[in-house]
C-alpha cells in the first residue's frame, strides 16, 4: 500500500502547535526558530494586525504527527522584514493591482539567517504548500527571507527568485583571547581598536555580562527603555514589548545575553543578544548617555570577548553597518527567495534582480577589499 499523503494545515497562532512538536523539527538550537521565541511574539503583543502581521503558520502532518512546519505570516505591509520590496509594491499599485496581502516565511523583526522550512526531506512539499496557498488566497507573492537551508532546491526551481545582500560576521579562528584576536589585524586597525577600548575604560565605564536569569526588574526596565529609545531616536516603532523580552529571559534564560554598562554605578548602556551553542546574535542596543566609543564597546567588543570566553565560533552583530568591517566582521552573503504569482511581474522582477545582483557583487568585492586582517589571515572562507 502507498503511504497516505501529508495533511496540510495553516494555523493562526503558534500555540495551536505544541512546543515539543515544533522544537523537535529544529535542526539546531537557533533561538529565533524556537517555539518560545515565535509564540512569545504573538502572546506579548509584538505580532498584531495593526502592525501588518497575521500568523498563518504552515504545518504538515502524517498520521496526526507534525513532520514539517514553517513560520508563516500574512503581511499587509513590508515593515519588520529587512528585505526591502517597497518598489515591487509600488509597481503593483501603478498598475492598479494589490501587492498586499502577501505570504512571508520568516522570523519577524529578525534579519538573522537560518532554517525556514522545518522537516527532514520535506522542503519540496513545504514549498508547494506555500505556492498553493498563495494561489488559493489570491495573494501576490510568497517570500522566504534570510533562509540558510533548502537553498539548492530553491535555486534549481525557476519559480523562485533569489535576492542577496551582505551582512558582517565574525568567525573565531581559535583565538586564545582578545589580544590574540588583535594580533591578526593590520597594525593601524589594531591600534584603533585598542584606543577605542581605552577611551571607554578611561571614562569609568564597567561592564557586566548577564544572562536572562540574572537580570532584576530594574535591569529589564532599563533594557527595554534603551531599546525603545534607540527606535524612537531613529523614527521607528519599537514593536517588541518589555513583557516579550522578559518572556525570553524566563523561557530561554541561558540563551539571553545582555551586556550592561555602568558609569560610576549608574546604568548607561546595554546590548541585548541571543545565543546558540555556536553563535552569538547581537540584536538591540541603547544608551542614556553618549560617550566616545561606547557603542562599539557595548555592541561589538564585549560580544567578541564573550565569544572568546565561551568558545563560540561565530558572532553575528545584526544587519547593515560597514563600520563593522574595521572591527573584524567580514562580509557574509544573505539569501532570500521570492515567488511572484503573476507571470508578467515575475518576469519584470527577475530582470530587475539581474541588474541588482551585479551591483551586489560589485559591492561585495569592495567590502572584501576593506578587510582589516593581515594578508595571511584575511580569508575565513565565508565569502
Amino acid at each position: 500500500m502507498s503511504e497516505p499523503p501529508h495533511r496540510i494545515a495553516f494555523h493562526d497562532r503558534l500555540a495551536d502547535i505544541t512546543a515539543a512538536a515544533w522544537d523537535a523539527l529544529r535542526p539546531d538550537d537557533n533561538p529565533f526558530l524556537s517555539h518560545a521565541f515565535l509564540s512569545g511574539l504573538e502572546q506579548h503583543g509584538c505580532i498584531r494586525a495593526d502592525l501588518g502581521w497575521q500568523p498563518h503558520h504552515l504545518a504538515l502532518y502524517h498520521a496526526d504527527h507534525l513532520v514539517g512546519a514553517a513560520p508563516v505570516y500574512i503581511k499587509r505591509n513590508s515593515h519588520g522584514e529587512f528585505v526591502f520590496d517597497w518598489h515591487w509594491a509600488e509597481a503593483y499599485e501603478r498598475h492598479g493591482l494589490d501587492y498586499y496581502p502577501k505570504l512571508l516565511c520568516a522570523v519577524p523583526y529578525s534579519p538573522v539567517s537560518g532554517p525556514r522550512l522545518l522537516g527532514v526531506g520535506l522542503v519540496p512539499q513545504l514549498l508547494q504548500a506555500l505556492r498553493d496557498e498563495c494561489t488559493r488566497r489570491d495573494f501576490s507573492s510568497v517570500h522566504l527571507n534570510f533562509t540558510a537551508a533548502g537553498v539548492s532546491t530553491l535555486q534549481s526551481d525557476a519559480a523562485w527568485l533569489e535576492r542577496n545582500d551582505w551582512q558582517f560576521h565574525w568567525n573565531n579562528a581559535g583565538y586564545r583571547d582578545f589580544d590574540d584576536f588583535l594580533s591578526v589585524l593590520r597594525p593601524k586597525k589594531r591600534k584603533n581598536l585598542r584606543q577605542e577600548r581605552a577611551r571607554v575604560a578611561a571614562a569609568g565605564v564597567e561592564f557586566a555580562t548577564l544572562h536572562g536569569d540574572e537580570l532584576d526588574d530594574d535591569d529589564w526596565r532599563f533594557v527595554h527603555d534603551c531599546y525603545a529609545r534607540t527606535f524612537d531616536d531613529k523614527g521607528n516603532y519599537p514593536a517588541l514589548t518589555e513583557t516579550f523580552l522578559r518572556h525570553l529571559g524566563a523561557t530561554m534564560p541561558r540563551q539571553v545575553v545582555v551586556m550592561l554598562a555602568r558609569q560610576r554605578g549608574e546604568r548607561v548602556a546595554m546590548a541585548f543578544c541571543l545565543r546558540s551553542t555556536t553563535t552569538l546574535y547581537g540584536r538591540y542596543w541603547g544608551c542614556v548617555r553618549e560617550l566616545p566609543g561606547l557603542h562599539f564597546e557595548t555592541c561589538y567588543y564585549q560580544g567578541l570577548a564573550y565569544c572568546l570566553r565561551e568558545g563560540l565560533s561565530r558572532f553575528e552583530p545584526g544587519a547593515q553597518g560597514v563600520h563593522k568591517i574595521a572591527r573584524g566582521f567580514l562580509p557574509q552573503r544573505t539569501r532570500s527567495f521570492h515567488y511572484v504569482a503573476r507571470p508578467e511581474f515575475h518576469a519584470a522582477i527577475r530582470r530587475s534582480l539581474v541588474i541588482e545582483q551585479a551591483e551586489i557583487e560589485r559591492r561585495g568585492a569592495s567590502l572584501r577589499a576593506q578587510s582589516p586582517y593581515l594578508p595571511a589571515t584575511a580569508s575565513d572562507g565565508t565569502w
